[in-house]
């Protein structure tokens, strides 16, 4: 039997070459910051937040790509490989490698490396609005590194992660949920130097926490097509 050919469905694709553009314009200015320390700190650090920026750019990007693609019905092997391709220039290599071949389309073993760089990224901006406004770092300071090997742990642990990508938008729940959603992100809009890093780890907190809640409230949660019923 014949197979048939791969397709390209642009909308999708679009998402993953904004996921692709974010990140490598990231690495140019993580790589512009990192030349003018030295002689320009004030730009270098502007360099550095605008990097943040389009980290977390890619972040978005990269949420939208798949649900476009699975609510259009227009997945295809191109848009996988590309989405990878993409992943593997915004967050790093490995942890990209290692979820693209998970089996599980609904869920992530271990913590998503996109969610992982969005949680650095966005602790980051925290502590670059405490360190310039009228706040005092403290001890805050010393999260960075600490952070990011739990994270290193956490991106190859066994615990399940939801993906979001099968929602139910077809249900009763539907407009409340979408409701939900815009208030959330008008209030992150508002407060964009801390709810992300509010969001990110309460991401990161519900895969440690999910075994122990009961299919139903997964269900509730998630809403999840084709999920079985226990």
């Amino acid at each position: 039997m014949n197979e048939q050919p791969s397709k390209i469905y642009l909308l999708p694709n679009l998402m993953t070459a904004g996921n692709l553009f974010c990140g490598f314009t990231a690495t140019l200015r993580i790589l512009e910051g990192a030349l003018l320390q030295s002689t320009n700190a004030d730009l270098a650090a502007d360099r550095f937040h605008e990097a943040i920026w389009f980290v977390l750019g890619a972040f978005v990007f990269d949420f939208l790509d798949g649900r476009l693609a699975r609510l259009g019905g227009h997945e295809s092997p191109f848009g996988r490989e590309f989405d990878s391709l993409a992943d593997i220039v915004s967050f790093g290599l490995a942890p990209a490698a290692k979820h693209n071949a998970a089996n599980h389309q609904n869920t992530f073993t271990g913590f998503p490396i996109p969610a992982a760089a969005g949680l650095i990224a966005s602790i980051t901006l925290f502590l670059l609005w405490l360190a310039e406004g009228e706040h005092h770092l403290g001890n805050w300071r010393f999260v960075l590194p600490p952070l990011l090997l739990f994270l290193s742990f956490m991106m190859f642990s066994r615990f399940q992660y939801p993906s979001f990508k099968a929602v139910n938008w077809k249900t009763k729940k539907s407009i409340p949920r979408f409701l939900i959603i815009i208030l959330v992100l008008i209030f992150t809009v508002l407060n964009y130097e801390w709810m992300p890093a509010v969001l990110f780890l309460a991401y990161l907190l519900y895969g440690v926490l999910r075994s122990w809640l009961s299919r139903e409230w997964r269900r509730e949660i998630e809403e999840e097509i084709g999920e079985e019923i226990g």
